[in-house]
């Protein structure tokens, strides 16, 4: 709050200053030593001089205690805490609105991304069509080494954690659960649904090969961990995975640790939105942000406030909305190790073709020397996701083919 203080309190409108901090251990990297600070955080929920609480802790468990705590109080809360948004987030809002307070949460998805604003603020004369966004930078960081620099999954984890872009245990990041989170709070903003994290797919890219990489690019397609909500005339898709886009895209062409979020309304059609998504100074800039703008409307009637989840309490749809992920629907990439026998891939064409699936694009390169398997490569029609396992499973039971069978959805966005 010390740097850019000036320009902070002009566009506030009112000088914001920091009363109290609850911490219970030092941080080396920050200099408190001109606040007051508490070893029993709880304190900051109940202190009569303070009118916002800005949780920083993480977790959901003490987290959401506090934040209750401090609702309770009547304290307005800016959080960047997306585990807990994403998984307790309705019944927080709901506690909010009760006592007539806000809950401001942009740093909680995308970093320094204003996404959370344009979601419910600068697209809200649009009816929001789908979203998709590389939203987790460890995962992309892999996926961009592994097509760079040609390294294994594993080496290119192994990067990522020597340069702390990836934790000792990288589960969140590179199995999809915090994408996840981060989807569910976006797809609950652009479809006015509540926030459904147990119904999000999520599949992570430990799976995903070099040689997949190669493939993907020789057919003109880049493959990216993506968060997708799409609304359709069944219900609304909320899916995290490998998913293949066409080199020419933007969000492709989105490398390292950068984030980036497309999102398509019927009005204004696709908008890209692209920065750093992680970070101290990324996320400190977003947690200011939404200081300034609680602290503008500090003393408004809650009704002339932005609603927490975009829409009036309880104005939201339901959660029959999202779409069971065997009713999806998307063009795949799959992957098959067959044995240099003749009909094999008649076969395949045949398993296919009575699950409704055409193939589009085929890829077969010889053999290695002394090698008996032969890589085969299919890009396929539109089908639903139900089918296409279906195909798969019958393709593996096959004798001339080698289990698994690799399969990557493919989006062509836009």
């Amino acid at each position: 709050m010390t740097r850019n203080c000036e320009e902070i309190a002009a566009r506030c409108g009112r000088p914001v200053e920091i009363t109290q901090i609850g911490a219970r251990r030092d941080n080396p990297d920050c200099d408190t030593s001109q606040h007051n600070i508490t070893r029993e955080i709880f304190d900051v929920a109940s202190n009569p001089d303070i009118d916002i609480l800005v949780e920083l802790i993480g977790g959901t468990t003490v987290a959401r205690e506090l934040i209750l705590a401090a609702i309770a109080n009547g304290k307005h809360v800016v959080t960047a805490n997306k585990a807990l948004i994403a998984e307790h987030g309705n019944e927080l809002f709901a506690a909010a609105a009760e006592k007539g307070v806000s809950i401001a949460y942009e740093a909680a998805v995308a970093g320094g991304i204003p996404i959370i604003k344009s979601l419910r603020e600068g697209l809200v004369g649009n009816r929001i069509q789908w979203l998709a966004g590389i939203i987790n930078g460890t995962g992309n960081y892999i996926l961009t080494e592994m097509r760079e620099k040609g390294r294994s999954f594993e080496e290119a984890l192994a990067q990522a954690q020597a340069l702390g872009y990836a934790e000792a245990d990288p589960t969140f990041d590179v199995e999809g659960i915090d994408a996840a989170h981060k989807l569910v709070i976006m797809a609950s903003l652009a479809f006015a649904m509540p926030l459904a994290f147990d119904k999000v797919y999520t599949e992570g890219i430990s799976g995903v090969s070099k040689e997949d990489i190669r493939y993907a690019d020789e057919l003109g397609y880049r493959i990216k961990h993506l968060g997708i909500a799409r609304r359709t005339g069944e219900g609304v898709e909320l899916r995290v995975h490998p998913t293949l886009i066409p080199q020419r895209q933007l969000i492709a062409n989105v490398n390292g640790v950068m984030n980036a979020v497309e999102v398509c309304g019927d009005a204004v059609g696709p908008t890209l939105y692209y920065g750093a998504g992680a970070g101290a100074e990324a996320t400190a800039s977003a947690v200011i942000a939404d200081i300034v703008d609680v602290a503008r409307t500090l003393h408004a009637r809650p009704d002339q406030r932005v609603p927490l989840a975009g829409v009036t309490q309880g104005s939201q749809g339901n959660l029959d909305a999202v779409l069971p992920m065997g009713d999806t629907e998307t063009s795949y990439y799959m992957r098959i190790s067959a044995y240099d026998k003749p009909g094999v891939m008649s076969k395949v064409a045949t398993i296919c073709s009575e699950q409704g699936i055409s193939i589009e694009a085929l890829i077969q390169h010889e053999p290695a020397e002394g090698e008996e398997l032969v890589p085969v490569v299919l890009l396929t029609s539109r089908a639903r996701e139900a089918q296409l396992q279906e195909a798969v499973n019958q393709i593996e039971a096959l004798d001339s083919i080698q289990s698994p069978v690799v399969r990557i959805r493919v989006e062509p966005l836009g």
